[in-house]
């Protein structure tokens, strides 16, 4: 996927859920993996030309893992003058040294997201941007109708009242297959993941499930997407039409 491509569609989705407005400072949050760094590359090239002003700084929460080298996205947020900030945490101590955990992944997140966000305020951030694209989407809609027998999905934009913080989605819009050829057409300096139930989640069965019903019947991915942005999901923004 070529640049251009990819800031085209982060403008659609900005513009269609209202995600930016004149004066944000929005950070970015870096895992270290393809989709959180082609967030970072697509808010860094809209910035360039965005009606609307806005400042971008990127974090990332360190769970504490060994060896979990974070000097490539030191030197690409450098490279592409965007402030960064490593928050150290014991996060990975306490899931799987201290309490065990069978199943991390829900606690891990939750964690994750609550040093992030005081992170973010700590910055002077009033939006942080979380890189889930469209499969990401597709497959919590999935897992939530399996696991709890309701229609939802991540919303395109939510405000935290506790944190005073709005959480958006720029890239809600890119297929993952995009996001993996723009990572190896930028060559983005992925930082690989150390969890050791990487690959073995609820989330990955979903992708697979996703992917044999779309093979077994050819475009259910696209129209389990549109059920999603048609579904009236309760917390959902309103959804302007894309006009430029």
């Amino acid at each position: 996927m070529q640049l251009q491509r990819l800031l085209s569609f982060t403008r659609k989705a900005v513009d269609e859920y209202d995600m930016i407005q004149e004066g944000d400072h929005i950070a970015v949050g870096i895992s270290g993996g393809k989709d959180s760094l082609t967030l970072l590359y697509a808010l860094h090239g809209l910035k360039r030309f965005y009606p609307k002003h806005f400042e971008l700084s990127a974090v990332t929460v360190d769970l504490g893992f060994e060896n979990f080298d974070l000097s490539p996205i030191q030197d690409l947020c450098k490279e592409l003058g965007i402030p960064y900030r490593i928050v150290k945490s014991e996060i990975y101590h306490i899931l799987f040294d201290v309490r065990k955990e069978a199943n991390p992944c829900s606690l891990c997140a939750k964690m994750r997201k609550g040093a992030l966000n005081d992170a973010v305020k700590e910055m002077g951030c009033n939006k942080v941007a979380y890189a889930h694209h469209k499969d990401d989407i597709i497959e919590t809609m999935l897992l939530s109708l399996i696991f709890e027998g309701r229609f939802h999905s991540f919303s395109p934009k939510t405000y935290l009242d506790r944190m005073d913080l709005t959480v958006i989605r720029p890239i809600m819009f890119i297929d993952e297959k995009d996001v993996i050829g723009f990572k190896n057409k930028y060559d983005l300096p992925v930082v690989k993941s150390k969890c050791p139930v990487d690959g073995y989640t609820k989330r990955q069965y979903a992708k697979e499930l996703v992917k044999q019903l779309n093979e077994e019947h050819p475009g259910a991915r696209e129209r389990m997407f549109h059920a999603v942005l048609n579904g009236n999901i309760k917390g959902w923004p309103e959804r302007i039409p894309h006009i430029r």
